[in-house]
């Protein structure tokens, strides 16, 4: 797989991003709670596929649903986090709405899939 440089530069401005990452299950738990929308990406810095769709999942969240909150997960740092919600792949993703999990994609994911299957939820939840 080929890093682009956009993958990188999306890499270091988002360092204090995911340093901040939470890394607490109960913490986890009330997040999921008081959030109308969340979506959680697992992820290991030694996965290819995980640092590529890094941006791509950021700016889709950013331009197509600016109200789900985004939060990193580091599988290596955390692993009590994949292990308590059952991830045992990266990159997974868990969309959560109301407090439900609604969705939840490993490891191939497409982009284009990913915001189709988020979008119905999003519309219903946030309205158009």
């Amino acid at each position: 797989m080929i890093l682009h440089f956009s993958d990188l530069a999306f890499l270091k401005n988002s360092e204090n991003e995911m340093n901040k990452s939470i890394c607490n299950t109960p913490r986890l738990n009330n997040l999921i709670a008081a959030r109308k929308g969340l979506m959680l990406y697992f992820y290991s810095d030694a996965c290819a596929p995980c640092i590529s769709l890094r941006p791509k999942v950021k700016a889709m969240v950013d331009d197509d649903f600016p109200l789900l909150q985004l939060e990193f997960i580091d599988s290596v740092k955390c692993p009590e986090l994949p292990a308590a919600f059952g991830v045992f792949s990266s990159p997974s993703m868990l969309v959560f709405f109301e407090g439900k999990e609604f969705l939840r994609e490993s490891k191939y994911i497409s982009i284009e899939d990913l915001r189709e299957k988020i979008g119905r939820y999003y519309t219903m939840v946030f309205g158009s």
